[in-house]
């Protein structure tokens, strides 16, 4: 097969928070910060530019859809069901503790589930669900 995945998206509502909680907690580097007016794309991703990178984005805006529907996403993303995302870890205890101590918001410590996977969960500024699994 010739594809493989070059960018996933998620959605922003604070472009410094999210710089703060993907560089700064996480450990990804920036591999591009762009804006236009009041609107700001990031995307990060594995140091070294290597793998999928993850885009940033201002959501519902659009110029299409109404002001109900942005009230709407805008809801969504802030209660974490919009979207999420799930990385990989090959030290999951460590990760939780380094992203835990920069104050990021924990969903679920270290936890061997049921069907077989061990991972952590926190949300990101937005409200992102933000999935650990031990790779």
């Amino acid at each position: 097969m010739s594809l493989s995945i070059h960018h996933a998206f998620l959605p922003h509502t604070d472009a410094e928070a999210s710089l703060a909680f993907y560089r700064d907690a996480l450990g990804l580097e920036v591999h591009n910060d762009v804006g236009h007016e009041q609107m700001r794309w990031i995307t990060v991703g594995p140091p070294g530019g290597t793998g999928t990178s993850i885009v940033l984005h201002p959501p519902a805006v659009d110029p299409t859809i109404s002001d109900e529907e942005r009230r709407v996403v805008l809801d969504l993303i802030a209660k974490g069901t919009f979207t999420a995302l799930t990385l990989a870890s090959d030290d999951l205890d460590a990760d939780f503790a380094r992203i835990e101590a920069t104050g990021a918001e924990v969903v679920q410590e270290p936890t061997d589930q049921d069907y077989g996977v061990r991972d952590c969960a926190f949300r990101d500024p937005a409200g992102n669900l933000v999935r650990i699994n031990q790779a």
